[in-house]
């Protein structure tokens, strides 16, 4: 038997476990410093601002009012959603905005909770879109309300194009300018049966 070889092999398979355990520690290093990153990246809740499109108290902003969630939705979206209300008051029914235009950080902290509500991404998608395909995030949908505004809208709406898009969410509103002739075409069950929402 050579010794020599043998004493090679040793210590080549020992090179090799300390090389092979070495990269396992750097990965996993790597892993919670990207983690890490990660985590200090996300936004919070409690960083999110007027800005982003955060309305703090439900019914306290008008569709008339100038602040981001509103004044940053579609020029188009907005004028339609204005004509609807100035109607709607005639009619003594009383409009507002809950949610509108929403920052790419805020849409991300919504989905995030989301989430943690739901129990699983699948079933948050239901509900809440993701930053990349939410109609909130470009201006093209508001949240209206209160009970009494979404039931106006859901007659009649289709006259200034408001469409309601999901049946699982009433104060979800899109405009469909198609709906001023024809109506507002059937609603999703929900935003995962929305081919927007796979892209």
């Amino acid at each position: 038997m050579n010794t020599r070889s043998t004493l090679g092999r040793h210590r080549l398979t020992a090179l090799l476990g300390v090389a092979l355990v070495a990269a396992a520690l750097v990965g996993a290093v790597f892993l919670i410093g990207q983690q890490s990153l990660a985590a200090a990246a996300a936004p919070s809740a409690a960083s999110l601002t007027e800005a982003d499109g955060v309305i703090r108290a439900e019914g306290e902003v008008s569709v008339f009012d100038e602040t981001p969630a509103v004044t940053n939705l579609d020029a188009d979206l907005l004028t339609a959603v204005r004509a609807a209300a100035t109607v709607a008051a005639t009619d003594g029914v009383d409009m507002h905005v809950n949610s509108g235009w929403r920052s790419a950080a805020y849409q991300q902290v919504l989905r995030q909770d989301a989430v943690d509500q739901y129990g699983s991404e699948e079933e948050a998608a239901r509900w809440v879109a993701t930053p990349e395909n939410s109609e909130h995030v470009s201006g093209d949908a508001v949240d209206l309300g209160p009970l009494a505004a979404q039931d106006w809208l859901s007659r009649r709406g289709a006259e200034f194009g408001l469409c309601q898009i999901y049946a699982n969410e009433r104060w979800h509103f899109e405009l469909r300018p198609a709906a001023v002739a024809n109506g507002c075409p059937l609603m999703y069950d929900d935003p995962t049966a929305d081919p927007r929402t796979q892209r």
